[in-house]
Order: C-alpha cells, then sequence, then structure tokens
C-alpha cells in the first residue's frame, strides 16, 4: 500500500474511534498514530477494544483470531492500520 492510502486509511480510522467510542474530548487529529492505543493518551479499555475489533470485521473484512493478534494490531493506529491495509477484504455482508 503506498503512503498516501495509508495515511488516508489512518485518517479514517482516527474518525471512527472518535465516532464509535463517542471520546467527546478528542478530536480525530489529536491523535498520534504511533501513541499506544491502550493505556495511552486514549485511555482506552478492553470494552472498547472489543467496539474495534467488530468495528475493523465489519467494516473491512478483517479478522483478529485470537489475544496475541489482537495486541499486536492494537499496539498502535499505525500497526491497526497496516494490518487492515495487509488483510482487507471489504466489508462483510
Amino acid at each position: 500500500m503506498d503512503t498516501s492510502r495509508m495515511e488516508q486509511l489512518i485518517n479514517e480510522l482516527k474518525v471512527k474511534i472518535v465516532d464509535l467510542l463517542d471520546l467527546t474530548n478528542i478530536q480525530p487529529e489529536d491523535i498520534d498514530a504511533d501513541a499506544p492505543l491502550i493505556g495511552g493518551k486514549l485511555e482506552l479499555d478492553s470494552i472498547d477494544v472489543l467496539e474495534m475489533v467488530i468495528m475493523i470485521e465489519k467494516d473491512y473484512g478483517v479478522r483478529i483470531e485470537n489475544r496475541e493478534l489482537g495486541e499486536k494490531v492494537f499496539a498502535n493506529l499505525a500497526t491497526m492500520a497496516a494490518y487492515i491495509a495487509d488483510n482487507d477484504s471489504g466489508p462483510l455482508k
């Protein structure tokens, strides 16, 4: 995936995360793609991660099959976007 498409995907994910998790005090542009998603500035917890797993599966057709993979995928927004880009099969119908 080229750099501009990856940036577009990261920006798309920022908006989806803010909307999905109702982060009222965070703007999408405030999210650093390389900052930790869990336990970082966003203060996400396991329920938030579950909601993101469902969103990724529904919107991108990408499954996160186990906890070990999830820990890698959700390390930060850049790793999440890279995983989606590498495994995107399109939205589930």
